[in-house]
């Protein structure tokens, strides 16, 4: 690929040009063996998080070039009937994510990658299809982490995945991570290394009480396999969307639902009226639980549609995003 990496606000990136898309399995392996030693140095006696080592993000950004889609045509089916998707050989939004999600995580278990996979919380997802992506293109992707920022509850973070066909970026997603525990050092007015004051915080739920739901236009009855079912066709077999019993381990009284799933069923709901080129966001809220019952609104705006997502039986919001046809 010729294009020259850069994040978003304009700095170099190098690049690692790996040979094939990684596997998600071993990923995960090595994610949990570098949150074990990040862990075990936060643990050292008399440091905590505010003289731990500075958190810097690694300034690479890693790239599969040559990845064929011909043979996916099976699994592009079983993508569309699990997320309610129509019958199609373009490949929503939600399925480029699928295919770009290992390459993003492989740059979040890197030996230089400052934050822990364990425990990191997807809080929402930005995600652009530019020009219309079909079964049987040949995509480039590359992926890279950038603009680590204060939270109230840590640090955020954003890892951008892109794939291009025919050399032309057809695709950009930005996935919005926290990192509970961590704390970034107070910038000097004049420090040019100070996080970027521009980028956004994202909130995770709106406070209690402030949120009241509209009416449902839809209801989701999501089976204890949901998570199974999806994690089989992502490859994103993360313990807490598998089993209650491994759920219960991270804190949750049950599995939950991958929010990329809700998000990108929500997508499907849509329907033609998105366009073949669309902009769609989500912020996620409180975990679906499985089994559970999704209230889903989906409303037309001038400039394309909302939609939100709630328990059908409390008031507790989900998620929520947009669709904005480009």
């Amino acid at each position: 690929m010729i294009v020259t990496p850069t994040t978003t606000d304009g700095a170099a990136l190098d690049v690692d040009v790996l040979p094939v898309m990684p596997g998600l399995a071993a990923l995960y392996a090595k994610g949990a063996a570098s949150s074990g030693r990040l862990a075990a140095g936060r643990a050292i006696p008399g440091r905590g998080a505010e003289d731990s080592p500075a958190l810097t993000l690694p300034t690479v950004a890693h790239e599969v070039d040559g990845l064929a889609t011909a043979g996916l045509r099976s699994h592009l089916r079983d993508y569309q009937r699990l997320l309610h998707e129509p019958g199609s050989e373009l490949l929503p939004s939600g399925y480029l994510h699928v295919l770009a999600f290992p390459l993003a995580t492989s740059v979040m278990v890197r030996g230089d990658y400052p934050l822990p996979l364990i425990g990191t919380v997807h809080v929402a997802n930005d995600a652009s299809l530019l020009r219309p992506v079909a079964l049987g293109d040949v995509l480039d992707v590359r992926a890279w982490a950038e603009r680590l920022r204060p939270h109230r509850r840590g640090v955020q973070l954003d890892v951008v995945a892109e794939i291009r066909t025919g050399g032309e970026l057809a695709w950009r997603g930005v996935s919005t991570y926290l990192s509970r525990g961590y704390a970034l050092p107070e910038p000097r007015p004049d420090d040019a290394t100070a996080p970027d004051a521009a980028a956004p915080v994202v909130e995770d739920r709106a406070p209690e009480g402030t949120w009241a739901p509209p009416l449902p236009t839809g209801r989701w009855v999501l089976p204890a396999g949901t998570g199974r079912a999806y994690g089989a066709i992502s490859g994103d077999r993360n313990p807490i969307h598998l089993s209650a019993m491994a759920a219960k381990a991270f804190g949750f009284p049950r599995a939950i639902a991958h929010g990329m799933y809700t998000a990108a069923r929500a997508l499907a709901e849509v329907g033609p009226a998105r366009g073949e080129t669309y902009r769609w966001t989500v912020t996620f809220g409180k975990p679906v639980l499985l089994p559970g019952t999704v209230d889903v609104a989906i409303t037309q705006e001038d400039a394309g549609f909302a939609y939100t997502a709630w328990h059908a039986g409390r008031r507790q919001r989900h998620f929520r995003g947009e669709v904005t046809p480009l």
